[in-house]
């Protein structure tokens, strides 16, 4: 992990239960493992309960699963993973996500829209009425119960269907790290889900 993990490294955690979502730096680096100090108090992070882990580096963001051997109220000592993969923005995983939600744009005028697919990169979405691509929109998405997100969105193609709706794809402008994190984690999920069933 010496190569791949260094000191001062930002690292974010998703566990099982996406709400206890919690990020870090990482303070020390050594043959077993690696020492994270965490912004947030480590409840809902458990004692060698496994948990996806993502840090963005220059090669893509730098992925994989572990456990914690320590756990403090602010400080965790993860175990080294059997084995890591780099994601690329390509690589994101994206899942069939049919909702009907709103988006705002920057002038306060909401539009009703219902998607259709997500990854953590965007989202194509349909609707009603012709949507200017210059402009960015705040957008709800809620993935389950308790979590929802809200993010700005960056329309990049339209097309006009048959039905006289309009199709658009968009990718996610300034996502925060935790929420970039959180959505590359639910499309996995979601993804091995189907394929399971």
């Amino acid at each position: 992990m010496n190569e791949l993990v260094k000191n001062e490294q930002k690292v974010t955690i998703v566990p099982k239960d996406f709400n206890f979502t919690n990020k870090g730096v990482v303070t020390e680096v050594s043959s077993k493992g690696f020492r994270m100090k965490m912004k947030y108090p480590t409840t809902g992070i458990n004692l060698k309960h496994y948990c996806d882990f993502y840090s963005q580096t220059p090669n893509g963001i730098l992925f994989f699963s572990s456990y914690p051997s320590e756990v403090t109220e602010n400080e965790l000592f993860i175990e080294n993973p059997i084995k890591h993969r780099f994601l690329q923005r390509r690589q994101f995983t994206r899942i069939q996500f049919i909702t009907d939600t709103t988006m705002t744009d920057s002038d306060g005028e909401k539009y009703n829209i219902q998607t259709v697919d997500l990854s953590a990169g965007g989202l194509k979405f349909k609707t009603d009425c012709s949507i200017n691509l210059d402009k960015e929109y705040n957008i709800e998405i809620k993935l389950n119960e308790e979590q929802t997100l809200y993010c700005w969105l960056q329309p990049i193609r339209m097309e006009k269907l048959d039905t006289g709706k309009f199709m658009l794809s968009g990718r996610f402008v300034n996502l925060v790290n935790v929420d970039k994190m959180t959505l590359i984690q639910y499309c996995m999920n979601k993804n091995m889900e189907a394929k399971n069933q």
